[in-house]
């Protein structure tokens, strides 16, 4: 039996491989080219950038109705590890989202663990360094935080950007990696979405209040709601993501005091399988913690690369991206005239 599990994994990895690998080749684009402004035409655009020595990449998702003269808001998605941002696009579908509402959205490829060779889901993932030391040890971590600050002055200076809009979302070890943004990046990003994903820097400590949406499923075996080791849901474990994540709860009061809120929720609603708290910051900043019955490690209302039978049930309970969008919308920064006289941020009303 364990024989036959094994060979499961394997040929669903070997599977995921050519999926991935079919996305890398769609994603090839030299050197950020500008045939005439090309990258600002509706679809999408991949780029490349260096950062700290190294070739980083990213894909652009423009909307049908960008034009120069208004400045639309961005979400950046950072894709699941092992996973890359062509199959983010496919899993999340954030680029349908944003044709129907006008942003733009970027997804930034991680590094895999072995820069020169190519990556695997299963022998070379891309990897982001969330901050849990679980990935490189023995060796230099990428510096994901520097990567993503340069890819938001890259975009800053190609098209016009809602500065005071500027959202982050991730999956799985993306999540973990949405946080870590959302931390040392405070002073760029309005909000988060975490969804199956772990707090692993401690303490968080803001330069700006940065308000949190946090997603996960009470049948996810790789973010276990109580914490532990990641498994699959065929009981296997995974060497390189197995380090014990902390209870979901942890991750979400963390957040919540680094805002200056108070532990208790300030608002409990269960409907239709959905268990939805928010707990509110001191001044500005919120937290919406939601918690899905029966969901497994995937996108809520997307696909996933995986099968049931390893990750768990996908759900049709909430869809990710509507909820998330919602959340973004009320939480851009501050504008300047909503800072008091002592330099104290504001609630908007």
């Amino acid at each position: 039996m364990k024989h036959q599990e094994n060979a499961s994994i394997k040929s669903v990895c070997a599977g995921i491989v050519v999926f991935l690998a079919c996305f890398s080749l769609l994603a090839v684009n030299p050197q950020n080219a500008d045939a005439g402004g090309a990258y600002e035409k509706p679809g999408d655009h991949s780029l490349t950038l260096f950062v700290d020595g190294l070739e980083r990449t990213y894909n652009v998702h423009v909307p049908s109705a960008y034009n120069r003269k208004t400045h639309l808001p961005l979400v950046i998605m950072l894709h699941g590890g092992g996973s890359t941002a062509r199959a983010a696009i496919w899993e999340t579908e954030w680029a349908v989202k944003a044709d129907k509402e006008g942003f733009l959205v970027a997804f930034p490829n991680a590094m895999a663990r072995s820069p020169s060779g190519p990556s695997s889901f299963s022998d070379n993932p891309q990897l982001w360094n969330d901050g849990s030391d679980r990935f490189y040890a023995g060796q230099r971590a990428p510096d994901d935080v520097g990567f993503i600050s340069a890819m938001l002055d890259d975009l800053s200076a190609r098209f016009a950007l809602d500065k005071q809009r500027i959202f982050v979302a991730g999956f799985s070890n993306g999540a973990s990696m949405s946080f870590r943004a959302g931390v040392q990046l405070s002073h760029r990003i309005a909000a988060i979405a975490a969804v199956a994903g772990a707090l692993w820097v401690d303490p968080p400590i803001f330069m700006h209040p940065v308000s949190l949406c946090y997603i996960t499923g009470t049948a996810d075996p790789l973010n276990p709601i109580e914490g532990g080791v990641p498994r699959l849901a065929t009981g296997a474990s995974d060497k390189v993501r197995a380090k014990p994540k902390p209870p979901v709860r942890t991750s979400i009061l963390k957040w919540v005091r680094a805002l200056g809120g108070d532990p208790k929720a300030t608002s409990v609603s269960y409907v239709r399988g959905v268990l939805t708290e928010t707990y509110l910051g001191l001044n500005v900043g919120e937290v919406t913690c939601i918690t899905v019955d029966k969901l497994g490690h995937t996108w809520p209302g997307g696909r996933s690369l995986l099968p049931e039978s390893m990750v768990g049930a996908k759900s049709s309970r909430i869809r990710a991206n509507d909820v998330i969008w919602d959340f973004f919308q009320k939480h851009a920064r501050p504008v300047p005239e909503k800072i008091d006289g002592g330099g104290a941020l504001k609630r908007s009303q």
